[in-house]
C-alpha cells in the first residue's frame, strides 16, 4: 500500500510518500481500506517530535473507510461496512488495521469526509461541555481556539445545549491564565490539549476566592467506555443527518501529507483539513 511515512521526526517536509506492506489483520480487529483522514493536532504534534513506534513510522489518529477483512472472532462489523476509526497511529496510508471497539458504523447515504473528522474533535468537545463541565442551557461558554475542530464542535454542541457562547481565535487571549481570569463565581475551566505550547505556571490560589475549578479532559482515556461509544455514535449519526456540521477548510491527496500538515500548522485553516488516498 501507499502511505506518507517519515523516518525522523521534525517539520512537514520529513514525509516521504512510499511503498510499505500492508497491515495484517488481528483477532478482535479489522482492516480498513481508507478513504478520508482527518489531520488531528495530535498528528502534526507527533511527527513534529513525538514517539515512532516503527520506522519508517505512519502517523495519524482518526480516518474512516471501508472494512476489507474481519479478524478472528469479530462479530460485529462485517466485510463492506463503512467506518470510523481512530487509533494511536496508521491513518495516513491506504489501509489500516485497528480494533473494532475504536471503530463506529458510518449511516447509509452519508459522506465519508465529514464523519471521518467526529469522534476526536466533537467527542472531545462534548466530554469537555457536558461530562466534565457540566454546561447547563443558560450558561454562558467561552471557547478559545474556535476556529480549530474542537473549537467549532464545542459552539456547535454548546448552543444546541442553550448556552451563549462566545469564542476567541488565534491571540494571546488563548493563555489559561486570561481564560481563568473571565470566569464567573462558580465557574469552571475545561483544559485540553496544549498544541504543542510549553507549560506556563499557574497559581491554582486563584481559584479559590469565586469557588471555580479546573478540569483537564483527555478523550482517549475515556474513549473505550459505553458512554463514550454510545455518545460518539451519537455525534456520528448528527452529523450524517445534518444535526451537527463538520467545517472542512480544505482536501489535500495523500501524496500531499507535508503541505497539508503545514497548511494546519501556519493557523490559515479555519476547521478541519483532510487527505484524501
Amino acid at each position: 500500500m501507499k502511505a506518507a511515512v517519515y523516518y525522523e521526526t521534525g517539520p512537514p517536509d520529513v514525509f516521504r510518500y512510499e511503498d510499505v506492506p500492508d497491515p495484517v489483520v488481528y483477532p478482535g480487529g479489522v482492516i480498513v481500506a481508507i478513504e478520508a483522514i482527518s489531520i488531528e493536532g495530535g498528528d502534526t504534534l507527533n511527527r513534529a517530535g513525538g514517539e515512532m513506534t516503527s520506522t519508517p513510522h505512519i502517523v495519524g489518529y482518526q480516518c474512516a473507510g471501508t472494512i476489507r477483512e474481519v479478524g478472528e472472532g469479530v462479530t460485529d462489523r462485517s466485510v463492506g461496512q463503512r467506518v470510523v476509526c481512530t487509533n494511536l497511529s496508521g491513518s495516513h496510508a491506504e489501509l489500516m488495521a485497528v480494533p473494532t471497539i475504536l471503530t463506529w458504523p458510518v449511516p447509509d447515504g452519508a459522506d465519508l469526509i465529514p464523519v471521518a473528522c467526529v469522534p476526536v474533535a466533537f467527542g472531545t468537545a462534548h466530554d469537555c461541555l457536558f461530562e466534565f463541565g457540566h454546561l447547563q442551557k443558560g450558561e454562558t461558554v467561552l471557547v478559545q481556539a474556535g476556529a480549530g475542530g474542537v473549537g467549532i464542535a464545542a459552539i456547535q454542541l454548546a448552543k444546541r445545549a442553550g448556552a451563549t457562547v462566545l469564542a476567541t481565535a488565534s491571540s494571546a487571549d488563548r493563555l489559561l491564565t486570561g481564560s481563568v481570569a473571565s470566569l464567573a463565581y462558580r465557574g469552571r475551566c475545561i483544559t485540553v490539549g496544549s498544541a504543542g505550547r510549553d507549560p506556563q505556571p499557574f497559581d491554582v490560589g486563584m481559584l479559590g476566592m469565586n469557588n471555580q475549578s479546573l478540569t483537564g479532559v483527555f478523550l482517549g482515556a475515556e474513549i473505550v467506555t459505553d458512554r463514550a461509544q454510545q455518545m460518539i455514535a451519537s455525534l456520528i449519526d448528527d452529523v450524517a443527518a445534518g444535526r451537527l456540521q463538520v467545517l472542512v477548510d480544505s482536501t489535500y491527496p495523500l501524496s500531499e501529507a507535508a503541505a497539508a500538515h503545514a497548511h494546519l500548522e501556519s493557523r490559515h485553516a479555519v476547521g478541519r483539513v483532510v487527505l484524501i488516498p
